[in-house]
């Protein structure tokens, strides 16, 4: 039946998809669940409407992961993985080194495997699952929580690790190769001397930085000057299969590759375009890689040796967590990150298929060694979505709550016409001038060091996620008049918004925002007084900057206010576009066009009528770069 031809393919893969995955998600399992689950229903296994060409189909959606590495880099500024580099070599590090270790030293207890082959097995299980973690964390807001965040950390690093796992494999050969297999050619590096494989290979991922530096922006700003979106689109999937085939002819890692120009990307001025045109290609071939995994299972294996394939998944979860675990506890997470962590991170990974392949081929394992792990691994995959529901349902309600407890255990007692979300340095300032003039207010931090310290200072403030209904209700929310949004992550304020406005529609609400796109966002939900942090500070350090170079203080002033006035107006308009890159940006440059010249109209009219005798030449020179100033800072903003 799964002869049928590629039409029949795309039908079937699309039908399973469409029909699990809204039925998974309406169980509460998630999308990727769902996908595997369709993928075990049109396998071999079930239905039969898919066979071996699964195996092709998974290489193809391979590419999937390898767009969403791309995708995640381009979010990623340098200095964040600077900031990162602890929990990158350190946390990731210290997982894959005890893993490896300990899976070795099972292997070696009870089997007769040689020690060559026990470290390869323990190198290649301790790798963990970057698309399926990735995308569940995604789909429930947690990668940039501090779990997320180290879970992030160590798959950056085992997606590095292959590199020198793929290096380090044909030392450890012990069966021997067949003929064609030692015959296969495997990119430009093969036969080369080591000294010079790897000065290519150093030179091959230099080449990525340099052209994503000094290359990439260029050309993409001559291909976006043609107008054309579709050679857009054309040209960010020729960038990511252009490094992809470099990745594999130096014998690395594509999703590396990818990844580390999405980084160098990621301060690009077509970050957004990029991801924009990239996202539905990596959604579609991340949906098909899930389907694979689920119908690559092999069902007969797991028929004839059931017991065997249960040990080794249920051996492999019940070790990793172990692992996860310690090196948590180790790294002084809390409770609640630290089982996030460990349950997100207790499966095997996409690049098992990658590396049992090589070792195949290079004589570190056999068939009979290779094909029960393939599968286990392949089953712990499917686990993923379902270890981290049962997290969340069940072991961190009862473990986790100890630790929060002893902050949510004050309750809420005062109601204010004010609630302020997020006490830090910015709301903090908002609350204490709203205090020295008379007006108190509810102020919510999540945060706990931060509460504690605030405390001491003698500040009433209470631990809570104003996200949820019942803080914000405890919090006074059905009573209160004024909800001022102060926190300084631009997702949990979306959340804030939507939970307000759904539960407490009659509060007025006030929100900071970091810069245009996340003020678009709040605009989007309906939110019209968004303050974007760094504005005001801005402009008082411009207008104090021409007054110390002898500007007028009326005229600083004046222009200042009308800047303010209408950079607000240009940001609504705006966001009208934000969607549609090229007439974003057109829009933009004819929007300063004319508050330039509004303002320059403006200060010529005052001349005038002040009667200061200044022509426009004099006019311009003088008030020229005060405007010019303003006008810099504004975009730089955005």
């Amino acid at each position: 039946m799964h002869e049928q031809g590629f039409f029949y393919q795309a039908f079937v893969y699309l039908s399973a998809a469409v029909v699990a995955v809204p039925i998974a998600k309406k169980l509460g399992l998630g999308s990727v669940l769902g996908f595997l689950i369709a993928g075990v229903l049109i396998g071999p296994f079930v239905f039969n409407f898919v066979g071996e060409e699964g195996k092709d189909l998974m290489h193809f959606a391979e590419f999937g992961v390898v767009m969403m590495l791309f995708l995640v880099g381009l979010e990623l500024q340098p200095s964040l993985l600077w900031k990162l580099r602890s929990s990158i070599l350190g946390l990731g590090g210290l997982q894959v080194v005890l893993t490896a270790l300990l899976i070795m030293v099972v292997v070696l207890i009870f089997t007769n495997l040689s020690w060559q082959t026990a470290l390869a097995i323990g190198l290649t299980l301790a790798l963990s699952s970057t698309a399926i973690v990735i995308q569940t964390l995604n789909e429930k807001n947690l990668l940039k929580s501090e779990g997320g965040q180290n879970i992030f950390s160590v798959l950056l690093f085992q997606d590095i690790a292959v590199i020198p796992i793929l290096a380090f494999f044909p030392l450890l050969a012990v069966y021997a190769l067949p003929v064609t297999d030692a015959a296969q050619h495997h990119g430009w590096i093969e036969g080369i001397p080591i000294v010079l494989r790897t000065a290519l290979v150093l030179g091959g991922v230099a080449s990525i930085v340099f052209a994503g530096k000094f290359l990439i922006s260029p050309a993409f700003r001559w291909i976006a000057q043609s107008g054309i979106r579709e050679l857009f689109t054309a040209a960010a999937l020729l960038l990511i299969i252009s490094i992809t085939l470099l990745m594999t002819q130096l014998g690395l890692s594509p999703a590396l590759g990818t990844f580390l120009a999405g980084v160098v990307l990621a301060q690009s001025e077509y970050r957004h375009e990029l991801e924009t045109d990239i996202e539905p290609f990596k959604g579609l071939l991340l949906s098909l890689f899930f389907i694979a995994v689920g119908a690559s299972i092999d069902f007969d294996l797991i028929v004839h040796q059931p017991g065997l394939i249960a040990l080794l998944v249920t051996g492999l979860i019940v070790l990793k967590l172990a692992v996860l675990a310690g090196v948590g506890r180790m790294f002084g997470m809390t409770i609640k990150h630290n089982l996030l962590f460990t349950f997100g991170l207790a499966q095997g990974g996409e690049f098992a298929f990658v590396l049992f392949s090589f070792a195949l081929q290079n004589g570190v394992m056999n068939s009979t060694v290779v094909d029960p792990l393939i599968a286990a691994v392949a089953i712990s995959m499917a686990l993923t979505p379902l270890l981290i529901l049962v997290n969340e349902k069940l072991i961190q309600p009862r473990f986790a709550q100890p630790e929060r407890s002893v902050l949510e255990s004050d309750e809420i007692d005062e109601e204010n016409a004010i609630i302020i979300a997020g006490f830090g340095r910015f709301g903090s300032t908002i609350g204490r001038f709203l205090q020295a003039n008379g007006k108190r207010a509810t102020f919510l931090d999540t945060d706990p060091n931060n509460v504690d310290l605030l405390r001491k200072l003698g500040l009433k403030v209470f631990y809570g996620d104003a996200s949820r209904r019942d803080l914000l209700k405890a919090a006074g929310g059905e009573h209160a008049t004024l909800l001022i949004i102060a926190v300084d992550d631009s997702q949990k304020a979306l959340q804030i918004v939507e939970t307000a406005k759904k539960h407490f529609p009659h509060l007025k609400i006030m929100a900071r925002s970091h810069a245009w796109f996340d003020s678009y966002d709040l605009l989007e939900k309906g939110i019209d007084r968004v303050y974007r942090e760094y504005v005001e500070s801005a402009l008082r350090m411009a207008a104090e900057a021409l007054h110390l170079m002898g500007y007028r203080n009326y005229s600083v002033q004046r222009a200042v206010k009308k800047f303010r006035k209408n950079d607000e107006a240009v940001l609504r308009k705006l966001a009208k576009s934000r969607h549609e890159q090229a007439t974003h940006l057109r829009d933009a440059r004819q929007y300063i066009q004319e508050l330039e010249k509004m303002m320059l109209d403006d200060l010529q009219n005052e001349a005038k009528d002040k009667d200061l005798g200044w022509d426009n030449t004099s006019l311009k020179e003088e008030y020229g770069p005060m405007i010019r100033q303003l006008m810099e800072g504004s975009k730089g903003k955005a």
